[in-house]
């Protein structure tokens, strides 16, 4: 797979721009991309494109009709790669304004009495959305425990809690803290097994980076990304909802289509550059199967990134060559676990005796860009239970390199051997 492939790695490294260094700091590793994955070329280029158009999409002009086809070819490309056959894509503000939109809806729409469940590994996106909304309109909010050692809930966890009377569900897909990922289907099939007409919402900005996407064996109502996480650029999100949800009473003109959740005029160029990282995942995805049908090549993608990831985060943990992995480091802590089978392409962890904001400014010293978070709104409810201020996210993507990972070892091998001195 993309491991054994040197050529691989370079194409696909020369897809991404700034990958090996950044415009204002020169050279660097970049181990942060959980806040923000690296863009691609052509989404540079089409964006760059779009924006200098003045023309309104859908008007009677040429160029208002092809930004049109733009828009209507993205929500197809969207269809295809997250495996949808019914319902509708939009764009909004951020995924995370996505979220608060479909959960508010869900939830000013449900019975008198009704409940709203959700876990406590969630994002504050989805946990802030459910709280506040269920608050409003007069339900009781449901929250499922995760487990603070491994960062996961499980279907069972949901199934313990679960009532007929529960009418919206949330659901993160994989913690941007730690890293891991949930079984989205089963613990959909077990929401659905008591309450078979709830609402489900998850919540897949950190996963859209790492793995395929498939709603249509989720059997949810509702699905946000945030496109510059995965590999597009900033400025917009994008949901997928149902067709259950989307006929759900919801803000709108008055007049406008009972079905119509975007509002004002939408970005052309931020659909068009959707549909770039679409065409990115189909060509890798031609580079390692044989596939010639579109979804096969994606699929197949998807399984690679996997694999590939997966192959650098052991080495990460376990060490490669001659350098001890981070769990062979006495200081280090990384959170989750260490065999951890959920991890997608992050490590979190924290280095006894140093606080993570001058680890992480250490190894920025080295070029090595990584991120910290701490226990505050954002990250609380993962490492306060765990005893931690903070921690440092270590998070990587497919065009990273095993000789990456060597310099980022080597770096924390030296941070904790000042410990030790």
């Amino acid at each position: 797979m993309i491991q054994n492939d040197t050529a691989l790695i370079a194409a696909i490294r020369d897809r991404f721009a700034h990958v090996d260094s950044c415009p204002f700091q020169g050279p660097r590793i970049f181990f942060e991309n959980a806040g923000g994955a690296l863009t691609l070329k052509s989404v540079v280029e089409t964006s760059s494109f779009h924006a200098a158009l003045p023309d309104n999409p859908g008007r009677i002009n040429p160029a208002g009709q092809a930004t049109q086809t733009t828009i209507d070819k993205a929500k197809s490309d969207l269809a295809l790669f997250m495996n949808a056959s019914s319902g509708q894509f939009f764009a909004g503000e951020s995924g995370t304004e996505l979220l608060f939109r479909l959960i508010r809806t869900a939830c000013v729409n449900a019975p008198e009495g009704a409940k709203v469940i959700g876990s406590s590994i969630e994002h504050p996106a989805t946990r802030s959305a459910a709280r506040r909304w269920a608050d409003i309109a007069g339900l009781s909010y449901v929250n499922v425990p995760h487990d603070d050692e491994t960062g996961l809930v499980t279907a069972g966890d949901y199934a313990a809690l679960m009532t007929p009377d529960v009418a919206l569900a949330t659901i993160l897909h994989a913690s941007p803290v730690s890293g891991m990922a949930l079984d989205v289907a089963a613990i959909s099939r077990a929401i659905r097994a008591v309450a078979p007409d709830c609402v489900i919402i998850v919540d897949g900005i950190q996963h859209a980076a790492h793995g395929q996407l498939d709603l249509d064996s989720y059997d949810i109502d509702g699905y946000a990304i945030s496109p510059y996480k995965v590999f597009s650029r900033h400025g917009y999100g994008i949901a997928w909802i149902s067709d259950k949800l989307s006929a759900l009473p919801h803000d709108r003109l008055i007049d406008a289509p009972a079905t119509g959740w975007e509002f004002g005029t939408r970005d052309a160029g931020a659909y068009a550059a959707i549909s770039d990282v679409v065409a990115y995942f189909e060509w890798l995805g031609g580079e390692v199967s044989p596939a010639t049908e579109r979804r096969a090549r994606i699929e197949a993608a998807g399984r690679a990134i996997h694999q590939y990831e997966r192959f650098l985060v052991d080495a990460m943990i376990h060490g490669t060559g001659n350098l001890p992995g981070l769990k062979d480091l006495q200081h280090v802590k990384i959170i989750a676990g260490v065999e951890n089978p959920a991890r997608e392409g992050l490590v979190s962890i924290a280095v006894a005796g140093i606080a993570s904001p001058d680890v992480v400014d250490a190894l920025n010293m080295q070029g090595i860009r990584t991120h910290t978070r701490k226990a505050d709104h954002y990250s609380g409810n993962v490492l306060e239970p765990l005893g931690l201020a903070d921690c440092v996210r270590v998070s990587l993507c497919h065009y990273n390199t095993l000789p990456e990972i060597a310099e980022f070892l080597g770096a924390i091998r030296d941070i904790e051997a000042r410990l030790a001195a």
